[in-house]
């Protein structure tokens, strides 16, 4: 199959044609030619006219449910979701039933998805089951071509636990990947605390919360010596922390959910469960410093934080309700909406930053390639509908509201989706 890309920027800071509009000829998934008006026929072209092409954009920590989980979530809905969003791979949380915590589920999930159009990758459990008591089997995952172990949703609690993986993974140069969460800080909190909260009568989730484990987790990757990814950030004062350990030197990089750059805790007047997200939305204040922190590189990546729930985990009186939101299918669109980035910027977190982080190849935009690409127009604006929900679940905020930024096509695996 012969597909044409006419008149598209070239974003890709180690190609020779980095910043220049080509027309881009691929030819069963490998780049044939690269230059412009390709005086060729083709089974399939896009007019890109306005728009970039980048290397496949990734996320990093989205969950599926399989095995066990897959009324919420499965391998084709999820791939499904990441390629209307813009994603050709996908680092996925080990919470499922059961846990990605041993070679048998990693290599459950590569046999299952191997040569589909997204790639998952298998994101290791770093406790037996998650559950934070023992050590898994790191090194074997490892060999098994795991890169990266995290307990997921949940955070690991016992500092015992985190030293010792944080010292165990240097062997093999892995990497450790924690959400830093203080529950008991915390307890049946519901929402950001502050003044939104107070004012509605529900029990807040501190700053202090997430800033305390995080405090925790740069000390003791300081004293092991280790490779630390923070996820999913939402505090001016956690992007000062991750500035400060930066210039100390230590090996730690940080994520930042889009969702969390998009609204505050002020949108959650009217009790929308669908918004009732972890960690919470934070004051505009601490909005303002995440952007700020994207754009002067504190924070390397940005990701979907995408966590599928069933009906009835979600449509429930705000207390009662699970905390999560779909997030594959808008978050790119939700960082060139929010995030105040340019689109090389946006490239930057999405495709070059993750891959720096999981320790991946990124991918050329040149001959002779395999095409393992992002067609993004940062300038297209389009209403997001339940039509554009390919997950199972249906827990997105964004249903009705009008983004900017839509991804024309992503290709991979010789593979490709249009969403023209």
């Amino acid at each position: 199959m012969q597909i044409i890309i006419r008149n598209v920027l070239v974003l890709h800071s180690q190609s020779d044609f980095h910043q220049k509009k080509v027309d881009i000829l691929i030819e069963n998934g490998v780049i044939q030619d690269i230059a412009p008006n390709i005086e060729a026929s083709a089974d399939q072209e896009i007019d890109a006219e306005g728009a970039f092409v980048a290397p496949g954009f990734v996320d990093i920590g989205a969950f599926v449910g399989d095995p066990g989980l897959e009324f919420r979530e499965d391998f084709e809905s999820a791939g499904k979701a990441a390629a209307f969003g813009g994603f050709t791979t996908v680092a996925i949380q080990p919470n499922t039933v059961p846990a990605l915590h041993s070679k048998t589920e990693v290599l459950y999930v590569k046999n299952k998805t191997k040569n589909d159009l997204v790639d998952f990758l298998p994101l290791g459990a770093l406790s037996h089951d998650c559950k934070g008591d023992n050590i898994s089997e790191m090194y074997d995952m490892y060999e098994s071509g795991v890169k990266a172990f995290t307990d997921g949703v949940k955070t690991v609690k016992d500092s015992g636990l985190m030293l010792r993986a944080l010292q165990y993974v240097k062997a093999f140069d892995g990497l450790i990947i924690n959400h830093p969460f203080e529950k008991s800080v915390a307890q049946g909190g519901q929402m950001h605390e502050g003044v939104m909260s107070t004012s509605l009568g529900m029990k807040g989730i501190p700053s202090l919360s997430e800033e305390m484990m995080l405090v925790r987790d740069l000390y003791l990757l300081e004293y092991a010596d280790g490779t630390l990814h923070v996820q999913n950030i939402s505090t001016a004062r956690s992007v000062d922390l991750i500035r400060q350990a930066k210039a100390k030197g230590l090996r730690v990089t940080a994520s930042v959910a889009a969702i969390n750059l998009a609204f505050d805790d002020n949108s959650l007047e009217n009790f929308d469960t669908k918004l009732k997200v972890e960690p919470p939305l934070r004051a505009q204040s601490d909005i303002e410093a995440l952007k700020k922190g994207l754009a002067d590189g504190t924070i390397d990546s940005i990701n979907s934080n995408h966590l599928p729930l069933d009906e009835e985990s979600w449509n429930l009186e705000f207390p009662y309700a699970a905390f999560g939101a779909l997030g594959l299918e808008t978050a790119v669109a939700v960082a060139n909406t929010f995030s105040d980035l340019s689109p090389e910027q946006l490239v930057e977190k999405f495709a070059f930053a993750p891959r720096r982080i999981l320790k991946q190849a990124i991918p050329k935009i040149e001959k002779g390639c395999e095409a393992n690409l992002t067609i993004f127009n940062p300038n297209t604006e389009f209403i997001y509908t339940e039509k554009n929900i390919f997950s199972k679940s249906k827990n997105s905020p964004f249903v009705g509201k009008t983004l900017k930024g839509k991804t024309l096509a992503v290709l991979n695996n010789k593979k490709i989706n249009i969403a023209l």
